[in-house]
Parts: structure tokens; C-alpha cells; sequence
């Protein structure tokens, strides 16, 4: 077996990182994975979370903890923690224990078979509320409608790639990243694994409403610009009704009809209204996200490392 680089983001886990790092321990015994690393990456915690990978790591010089100066977000902290990465292979995992460390042999049996990149589907376990349910099915249904690139329903960034496929993922510079289409968008030889997603094993979830939809609007305007095409459309329907509407009000004029028409002039003020805010929003947001691009800042910062960082 070659080295296997294990990386988790952790944002406030300090319920969590001990218990999950027994279990993975364990299960890496099991099935006699001896030759690895675990990365913790801690993006901006503001409880103990990096001091115990501290403690973690000076129990057991196969943990190592790289701790970011603020809270970058998820998919920033899970580049960082492949960039720290020396594996051969690569596994990336949630530190809240819904991706459970036993699928790890599974992955690592699809990447002996042939597979750069073995992806995963979660099966919810139960007790997911109708509201999460439907909404995910609706995210995926929208995006794979308005993106270039196919996301798989359900599909989750626990995953393992090989450092082929790493180094890859690596080369793509973009600070606003939507790690799943960048996945599906690279190629390789890919295979997806079904699992249960377990609970939380203590705390909550860190991701809001808003923190979901920013998610989702990333991978929308990462790999599409089907938007703009949208609100192109949109422009030219109105565009052509508008022209119908101008010949008919002249033809009445001439005819000498007298019309009142507040209901129509303020429904059409409305929604010409609305579309050329909303068209600018969407051109607001593709300049802002070339802005950052193009500033070229660090993804990321390193506030401390365990000592075998």
C-alpha cells in the first residue's frame, strides 16, 4: 500500500476530533493501512479545536494540524489540507463524523481497481427533515440544469484521489471554488461509492441557509454562464413584447381610444423593473468574482502547525 494522506477540515469540532480520530485509528488497524498521515486543517475555530490536534499530534507524530488564520471556508480549507498533502493518495472527509471511516477500505479498493478519483453518494440516514431532502434534490435538479459541467445528486466532498489527480486539482488557481464541479469538470477515471451518512456526533451543523446558497450560487457561476444567457433571453422577450405593446398603444392613439392603462404601465414598470435588476445583479456578480481572480491574493493563510507540520 502506498502512503495515504487523510484530510479533514475542522471548524469548531473540538467535540468531535478526538472521537473521529479514535475511529479512524481504528479502522485503519483493521484493515492494515500502517503507511499514512492525518491532516487536520482548522479554518479559523474559535474553540479548542487546534489544541487538541495539538495534543493529537504529540501523542501520535501521524497527525498533523495546519491551523488558518481566519475562516476561509470549507472548500478553501480542503485545498489547503491537499496542498499540505504528501500521500500518494489522497482522501478528503468531513470531521463531524457523517462521513464514517469505514468507507475508507472501499475507496481505497476502487483506487486499486483503476480509479484516479473515487467520488461519494450519500444516502441519508434517518431522520433528515423534508425541507433538507427537498431542497437538496431541487439544488442538484437546478444546477446541472443551469451548469456546464454534470454534479452527481448526493455527491459529497469525502472522496479519494491519487496524486495524479491531486496535483491536478491543485493546478486550478480559482480563489471561489466549487470542489465537486471542479471534480467532475477535470475528468480522470472516476467511480462513485454509495454510503449511509451517519449523524452528528455532537454540535451542529455549520452550515446556514445563507452559507447553502452561497454554495450553490458558487457552483452555478463557476462553471456556467448560462445566467447571463437567461437574462439575455429574457431581455430580448421583453424586448419584442415591449415593441408589440408601442404599436398597439400608437394604433389606439391614431384610432382616438382613450386608454387608462395604470394596471399595465405598472405591471410592465414592475417587471422591466425587476429583470434589468436582477440582469445586473448577475453581471454584478460574474465582475465581482472576476475581481477577485484577478487580484491574485493568497487563498489562504497559515496562522500554526503542530511541530511535524
Amino acid at each position: 500500500m502506498t502512503m495515504l494522506s487523510l484530510v479533514v477540515p475542522v471548524f469548531n469540532e473540538e467535540e468531535n476530533i478526538e472521537f473521529l480520530f479514535k475511529k479512524i485509528v481504528e479502522v485503519f488497524t483493521t484493515n492494515n493501512i500502517t503507511d499514512y498521515e492525518i491532516i487536520f486543517v482548522d479554518d479559523g475555530s474559535i474553540d479548542n479545536t487546534f489544541s487538541k490536534t495539538k495534543e493529537l499530534s504529540s501523542l501520535n507524530n501521524r497527525v498533523r494540524g495546519v491551523s488558518l488564520s481566519r475562516n476561509f471556508g470549507h472548500q478553501i480549507a480542503l485545498f489547503a489540507g491537499i496542498e499540505f498533502s504528501k500521500g500518494d493518495v489522497v482522501i478528503t472527509m468531513d470531521g463531524d463524523m457523517q462521513h464514517p471511516p469505514e468507507v475508507i477500505p472501499e475507496l481505497i479498493r476502487l483506487y486499486k481497481s483503476g480509479f484516479d478519483i473515487v467520488n461519494t453518494k450519500r444516502i441519508d440516514a434517518e431522520g433528515i427533515g423534508f425541507f433538507k431532502k427537498a431542497t437538496s434534490k431541487f439544488f442538484y435538479k437546478f444546477i446541472n440544469l443551469m451548469s456546464d459541467v454534470y454534479i452527481e445528486p448526493a455527491s459529497s466532498d469525502f472522496r479519494l484521489m491519487s496524486r495524479k489527480a491531486a496535483d491536478a486539482f491543485l493546478e486550478m488557481p480559482e480563489n471561489d471554488r466549487f470542489t465537486r464541479g471542479l471534480i467532475s469538470w477535470m475528468g480522470f477515471r472516476q467511480a462513485f461509492f454509495e454510503y449511509k451518512a451517519n449523524p452528528r456526533y455532537k454540535g451542529k451543523s455549520k452550515y446556514s441557509v445563507r452559507k447553502m446558497m452561497r454554495f450553490a450560487f458558487d457552483g452555478i457561476t463557476s462553471f456556467s454562464t448560462k445566467p447571463l444567457r437567461v437574462a439575455l433571453y429574457f431581455g430580448f422577450i421583453f424586448f419584442m413584447l415591449g415593441m408589440i405593446y408601442a404599436a398597439y398603444a400608437v394604433v389606439q392613439y391614431f384610432q382616438g381610444h382613450t386608454i387608462q392603462g395604470w394596471t399595465s404601465i405598472l405591471l410592465s414598470v414592475i417587471i422591466l423593473g425587476s429583470i434589468q435588476l436582477l440582469s445586473i445583479g448577475l453581471l454584478g456578480e460574474y465582475l465581482a468574482r472576476i475581481s477577485r481572480e484577478a487580484k491574485n491574493r493568497p487563498k489562504y493563510f497559515v496562522k500554526d502547525i503542530t511541530s511535524n507540520g
